[in-house]
């Protein structure tokens, strides 16, 4: 089982990075501080939805375990007995409201949105709890 980033992303952070050259072109004038500002926004963001493109799959489980991305383009395997905690942490602060698919392996904890998933925490947590007891 595979869980990616939603395909909007990759395509709504270049057209970001597209509106921030825009910007840029339209409002900068001469100075070079709003050029170089500018230019590192567009190349973070393009960076980022390349990451996006280059690794989708955020979160991948078998009968062995699961395989989280770590880092920028690091990938590490835990296996089950590995895994201390599979559950789905929900905060909410200012009225705005979070859900996150955390996966405590002890040395680290891997937080998942819905937006890196493609689908709600709750029901990836579900999925992982049944590959996790069923019998290999």
């Amino acid at each position: 089982m595979q869980w990616r980033i939603k395909p909007v992303l990759p395509v709504s952070k270049v057209i970001a990075a597209v509106a921030v050259a825009v910007a840029a072109v339209a409002f900068a004038g001469y100075d070079p501080v709003r050029w170089i500002l500018a230019a590192v926004l567009v190349l973070a963001l393009l960076v980022w939805a390349l990451r996006d493109v280059v690794r989708p799959v955020r979160l991948a489980a078998d009968a062995e375990g699961v395989t989280v991305v770590t880092g920028f383009l690091g990938r590490r395997h835990l296996g089950w007995g590995q895994i201390e905690r599979i559950r789905v942490d929900r905060r909410s602060h200012r009225g705005l409201r979070s859900e996150f698919l955390e996966v405590d392996a002890g040395d680290a904890i891997y937080l998942f949105s819905a937006n890196d998933l493609g689908e709600l925490p709750d029901e990836v947590a579900t999925a992982l709890a049944d590959l996790r007891v069923s019998p290999a």
